[in-house]
């Protein structure tokens, strides 16, 4: 009887920590690699402004950020989710925390 509880149990866990630690350490490395080139072209778009080739609106660029997340409404049902598999997520979590400072 407890067999039947510890062993699917055992196969989330393992599975979520493993699947959370590759995650973890692929979504670091290429989180850096975003950093750079993102910075890059912050630092490109700066100069290009100063030296008046473009002109920035900011105030359009205000504006437009409050619609990013209003964009985001689906979230109601990835938290349901997350509360449906626990013990998945919570070993995801653990091994995306080991695989992000990992390295």
């Amino acid at each position: 009887m407890l067999s039947n509880i510890i062993t699917p149990l055992t196969g989330e866990l393992g599975i979520g920590g493993l699947g959370g630690f590759l995650v973890g350490f692929a979504f670091k490395k290429v989180a850096k690699i975003v950093a750079v080139i993102a910075g890059l072209g912050m630092l490109g778009l700066g100069y290009l402004s100063t030296e008046g080739i473009i002109r920035i609106d900011q105030e359009a660029l205000r504006l437009s950020v409050p619609g990013v997340f209003s964009s985001l409404g689906g979230f109601q049902n990835v938290a349901a989710s997350l509360f449906t598999h626990a013990p998945f997520f919570a070993a995801f979590l653990g091994g995306l925390y080991l695989g992000l400072t990992k390295a």
